[in-house]
């Protein structure tokens, strides 16, 4: 079953079939965003630098589009440059017009993007899901004569290790991301300020909508996000079928054990060490030296 994944540029046309690819002006009011548009369109500093660099040079790569059901067209890649013309007033945008398929126009919107760099979590777990899913339908549905939902289990798990090797991600940490789109909106909104962990996120996943807006609501009367160690209790004490808003509030309540904080200065430390060591060597020299104090400490007290 031949389900490999393949950049945007193989998914059309032939080497000659891109060369001649035709680029039209057109309307920017003929523009129309993806309607399952993953990537969010920030007006932030690097939007500034968009809109100064299409001002100084103009747009260098065409917009890639498809004609609408509606009419005008439906943006698959650049969205951004789409948002900075309007931002400058420019009336008119060059394009690339494609006749594609709903999975492939999703499979080209995903594989576009994922090429910028600081992708959101949020960005990135509904983009791996909009490209997963429209690598199912292709593949199609298996019939019960080839094994029914196994075969359906082996497309997930393909495609993810497929998928991850375009990435870096691997298929295990793509599944995370996926799991994040259960998320309420101000939860993930929170995983994408890095304002909780990634991880508590996955585990607070597999809570009902309803649960997860009365923990949000602690969150916000508390200031402080469940930890991953929380997040991990709440998700097995619903799991168990004893989580209801009592026990809720005294998991995200509980007194914290206070941590460890300990600061040593890089200058302090270099006075000891080889010019040429980088940071990782010192702290993998100072993490061993530490374990031979404690068994050393440990010996010493078996003795005594």
């Amino acid at each position: 079953m031949n389900i490999g994944l393949k950049s945007y540029e193989d998914l059309f046309k032939d080497e000659k079939g891109r060369k001649t690819e035709e680029i039209v002006p057109v309307d920017i009011k003929d523009l129309k965003p993806y309607t399952e548009q993953p990537f969010k369109v920030l007006l932030d500093n690097s939007m500034d630098e968009l809109c100064a660099s299409i001002e100084q040079y103009g747009i260098l790569s065409p917009v890639i589009v498809r004609p609408h059901k509606d009419g005008g067209y439906e943006i698959l890649s650049g969205h951004r440059r789409v948002k900075a013309c309007e931002l400058l007033g420019i009336e008119e945008v060059p394009v690339v017009v494609k006749e594609l398929d709903d999975d492939t126009a999703a499979i080209l919107l995903v594989d576009s993007n994922l090429q910028r760099e600081n992708i959101l979590p949020s960005e990135k777990a509904f983009a791996y899901k909009l490209k997963l899913e429209a690598i199912k339908r292709k593949a199609g549905r298996p019939s019960k004569e080839n094994g029914g939902q196994f075969v359906h289990d082996f497309l997930d798990d393909k495609s993810r290790d497929l998928l991850g090797k375009e990435t870096g991600d691997s298929g295990r940490q793509i599944q995370r991301y996926i799991r994040l789109t259960n998320l309420i909106d101000p939860l993930l909104e929170l995983v994408d300020k890095n304002e909780m962990a990634m991880s508590a996120g996955v585990e607070l996943s597999y809570l009902g909508s309803k649960l997860q807006s009365e923990i949000y609501k602690i969150v916000e009367r508390e200031a402080t996000p469940p930890s991953i160690a929380q997040a991990a209790k709440l998700r097995k004490t619903s799991e168990d079928g004893n989580l209801d808003e009592a026990t809720l509030e005294f998991i995200l309540t509980a007194q914290k054990e206070p941590g460890i904080k300990l600061v040593i200065y890089e200058d302090k430390l270099r006075r000891y060490f080889p010019k040429s060591y980088t940071k990782e060597q010192i702290e993998d020299t100072v993490m061993k030296l530490i374990q031979k104090w404690h068994k050393n400490r440990e010996k010493e007290n078996s003795r005594g």
